[in-house]
């Protein structure tokens, strides 16, 4: 009986132990056959974790690069030589380009030339690409370097485009139509306009002041919020 037990065994034990090999055989055969697989992927994720930071290193290196270039064109003494260096500097980016290009914009400006001014202003306005702040920046800057050059039926229509709801720079241009309408001898819509400013929950400290105090040069009386 015993001799039955053990045959019986060793016949377990060897069905198992081709059963392994067949697995074994099927494991490597799938290796060869679709292991390149596993292997494009390792080189996937190793190759992908080293562009990061090549990128990342280059993002830093070209924000380094751009921050010593504004430095030292801000540090020349003369705004004309200044606005020279700053219309010159390239930045990678988008948004960094219309920094750079406001700034020189307001050096150009405060050297005197408002025609070059405005143009880098307007090179803004008409950039596409650019996010829809940088271009109303743009024009808002634009409105208050031209003043009276640009006719009030212009300088109105483009207010209005920025004093739209969830516009980021509405109450400024909210603040520059309430002028236009004293401009045109519209009192009452001017201390209107000031008042609803005034009213606003987003308006700064900053703009409230202004605000009162030019409702009450227009003998007008401020309400309380």
């Amino acid at each position: 009986m015993a001799s039955g037990v053990d045959t019986l065994s060793e016949t377990d034990s060897f069905i198992e132990e081709v059963t392994e090999e067949v697995r074994r055989d099927k494991l490597f055969a799938l290796m060869r056959k679709y292991g390149w697989i596993a292997i494009l992927a390792v080189l996937l994720i190793v190759g992908g974790a080293a562009y990061n930071e090549w990128r990342k290193a280059q993002e830093q290196a070209a924000a380094q690069a751009l921050g010593d270039s504004l430095i030292a064109a801000l540090e020349i003494e003369d705004a004309t030589a200044r606005a020279d260096a700053l219309s010159k500097i390239t930045a990678q980016s988008q948004g960094a380009q219309a920094v750079v290009s406001l700034l020189a914009s307001a050096e150009a400006k405060n050297s005197g030339n408002s025609e070059r001014a405005i143009s880098e202003l307007v090179k803004l306005e008409n950039n596409s690409e650019l996010p829809a702040a940088y271009r109303e920046m743009a024009v808002l800057k634009h409105i208050l370097l031209a003043g009276k050059d640009m006719p009030v039926a212009e300088r109105r229509s483009k207010l209005e485009t920025l004093a739209v709801a969830g516009a980021p720079f509405r109450l400024l241009a909210q603040e520059q139509l309430a002028m236009l309408d004293i401009e045109e001898d519209k009192k009452d819509a001017a201390i209107s306009r000031l008042q609803d400013i005034i009213s606003d929950v987003e308006v700064s400290a900053g703009l409230r002041s202004r605000a009162s105090q030019l409702i009450v040069v227009l003998g007008g009386k401020v309400e309380a919020s």
